[in-house]
C-alpha cells in the first residue's frame, strides 16, 4: 500500500524549489535556508504515504529530519494520512491516531498539513472540521490557505482568490496560511512583502500579516535588523504580525525544538522571550469558551493580541479587529 500510495500521490522535491515555484529571493543563504523547509516537508511527506503506523511513522520523523526542521516533516506526514484517510474507505483512523498518540506535540503543524489534502482532494472542508479537534481544527484551513498561496500563487496571491467553497470565519482561517505563504513567495523580502499585502484589501491584511508573523518566527530566514524592518513594515497590523509569532513559539514550544531563529524573532516581534511568548499563546488558549458569534479560535488569537499589547515597549496595540459576521451561521461549506 506504501509503494502504492507513493506512486500515485508522491511530490517531487524539486516541486517545493523556488525555481520550480517561481518564487523571488535576493539573498541566496535565505533561498537555501527556506527551500530546506520544502525538502523536509516532502520528506515527511512521502514518509507519510509509505509508513501510515502511527508511531514508526513518528520515529522514522525523529529520526531522519534535523529537528530545526522536524516540524514540516509532521505537516507533510499530516498531509499524507489525511489524504490516505479519504482515498482508503476500509480504514480513516490514520490521521486521528497519529495525532492522538505520538504526533500529538506536533498537532499544530499536523493540523496545517491537512489542509494541504483540501487542496489536493475535493474533500469538503466542514466534514473536514468536523473530524478534528473543535479550536486547533481551524489549522487545517490555515493549511488549505498555504498551499494555496504557494502552490497556486497566480490564483491566491495575484488574483487574491479564495475558495468559493468556504464561507464565514473558514475566509479568514485561510488567510492566515496564505500569509505564512507569503513568507516563501516573496523570499522573506520585507519590501516585498509590505507591498504585495498592501495590495489586498484592508480586511484582509491583519490576517496576512499574522501568518507572516508565524512563519518568520518558525520558519526563520531574517536577522534582527530585517526582523525589525518587518514589524515596522506591519504598521497598525503589527500587533497581529506579533500574534503569530507568539503562536509559533507556542507550536516550536511544544514540538520541543526551539531554535535561535526563533527566539531572536520572539524577542524582535514580541518584545519577549522565546519562553514568555510561547507562554503568552498557552495561557491565552486556557479555559476557551465554545463556539458562538466569534469561533473560539478566534477568541484565543484576540487574547494573545491583548495581553502582548501590555507591553510598554509595544504601543500602540489595539484589542483587535472586530468582527460584524455571526460565523455561526456558515463557519464553511460543504
Amino acid at each position: 500500500m506504501g509503494r502504492l500510495a507513493r506512486g500515485l500521490f508522491g511530490i517531487s522535491p524539486e516541486e517545493t524549489s523556488f525555481a520550480r515555484r517561481g518564487f523571488r529571493c535576493d539573498e541566496a543563504e535565505i533561498r537555501h535556508w527556506l527551500e530546506q523547509v520544502g525538502t523536509a516537508f516532502v520528506d515527511g511527506y512521502l514518509l507519510g504515504l509509505e509508513e501510515d503506523r502511527p508511531e514508526p511513522l513518528a520515529a522514522r520523523l525523529e529520526r531522519e529530519v534535523d529537528a530545526s526542521h522536524r516540524g514540516f516533516a509532521f505537516e507533510g506526514a499530516g498531509m499524507a494520512l489525511a489524504i490516505l484517510d479519504a482515498v482508503a474507505p476500509w480504514r480513516r483512523d490514520r490521521l486521528r491516531r497519529f495525532v492522538a498518540g505520538p504526533a500529538n506535540d506536533h498537532i499544530y503543524l499536523v493540523y496545517c498539513g491537512v489542509g494541504f489534502a483540501l487542496g489536493r482532494l475535493p474533500l469538503s472542508p466542514a466534514r473536514t472540521l468536523a473530524r478534528l479537534d473543535p479550536v486547533l481544527g481551524w489549522l487545517a484551513l490555515d493549511g488549505y490557505g498555504f498551499h494555496q498561496g504557494f502552490f497556486h500563487g497566480p490564483r491566491a496571491v495575484d488574483r487574491q482568490e479564495v475558495p468559493r467553497r468556504l464561507a464565514g470565519y473558514a475566509r479568514r482561517a485561510f488567510d492566515h496560511g496564505l500569509g505564512r505563504s507569503l513568507w516563501f513567495v516573496e523570499g522573506a523580502s520585507v519590501e516585498r512583502l509590505a507591498a504585495t499585502i498592501g495590495a489586498f484589501a484592508e480586511a484582509r491584511q491583519s490576517d496576512l500579516w499574522s501568518g507572516v508573523g508565524l512563519a518568520a518566527t518558525y520558519a526563520g530566514g531574517r536577522d534582527r535588523e530585517g526582523l525589525a524592518a518587518l514589524r515596522q513594515a506591519a504598521g497598525e497590523h503589527r500587533d497581529w504580525l506579533a500574534q503569530g509569532s507568539s503562536f509559533a513559539a507556542e507550536a516550536r514550544r511544544r514540538g520541543g525544538n526551539p531554535t535561535p531563529h526563533s527566539a531572536l524573532a520572539c524577542q524582535v516581534l514580541c518584545g519577549r522571550s522565546f519562553e514568555a511568548s510561547a507562554q503568552v499563546a498557552e495561557e491565552a488558549g486556557r479555559d476557551l469558551p465554545g463556539d458562538g458569534a466569534v469561533p473560539a479560535y478566534e477568541v484565543w488569537r484576540r487574547r494573545v493580541v491583548e495581553r502582548l499589547a501590555a507591553r510598554q515597549d509595544h504601543p500602540g496595540a489595539s484589542d483587535g479587529r472586530k468582527d460584524t459576521v455571526d460565523y455561526r451561521e456558515s463557519s464553511a461549506t460543504a
